[in-house]
């Protein structure tokens, strides 16, 4: 594992999962949410993006936490290991919660400077739509991925496990 790309619902776990690999693998953490937000929630560019992107995919060691779809293919095709965090929507919804509560007003280390944790309730709508809409995408990411050790956890006991395994 020297590539690994991790998916799922926000407020999932991907960050803080990419972190703890990062550090118990040696491997750089890539987070897409520092690519694509500036100051004061404003995205940058789709062309700023993707060569932000490209650049950190043409490394050879990188853990990328983050879905954004339109990238997904580059992302896969480059990988060796796709992680993917297909949990519960009530899951995630409790993940926000609790990360709402610990970090309002403050900038999380996987969010771009500028960028304070908040509520926001189109956000919520997205969490509570996301399986719906994109589990099936994901499973065909996966199948894409046949280069690629994949990796499907179901809940944060998993998660814990697998992490153990490293």
């Amino acid at each position: 594992m020297e590539r690994i790309l991790i998916i799922g619902c926000s407020c999932s776990g991907k960050s803080t999962l990419a972190r703890a690999m990062g550090d118990k693998l040696g491997l750089p953490v890539v987070h897409l949410d520092q690519l694509w937000w500036r100051e004061g929630w404003v995205n940058t560019t789709r062309e700023e993006f993707d060569n932000c992107l490209e650049r950190e995919l043409e490394k050879d060691r990188w853990i990328i936490d983050g879905n954004y779809s339109r990238t997904m293919d580059k992302r896969i095709a480059r990988c060796d290991t796709v992680i993917y965090l297909d949990f519960s929507r009530w899951v995630c919804l409790l993940g926000m919660l609790q990360r709402v509560l610990g970090s309002y007003g403050k900038v999380r280390p996987d969010m771009a400077p500028g960028c304070p944790e908040r509520f926001d309730w189109e956000f919520i709508r997205w969490i509570w739509n996301y399986n719906k809409r994109n589990r099936p995408d994901n499973e065909l990411h996966l199948a894409k991925a046949r280069h690629a050790e994949k990796i499907v956890l179901k809940n944060r006991k998993q998660v814990r496990a697998f992490l153990q395994t490293l």
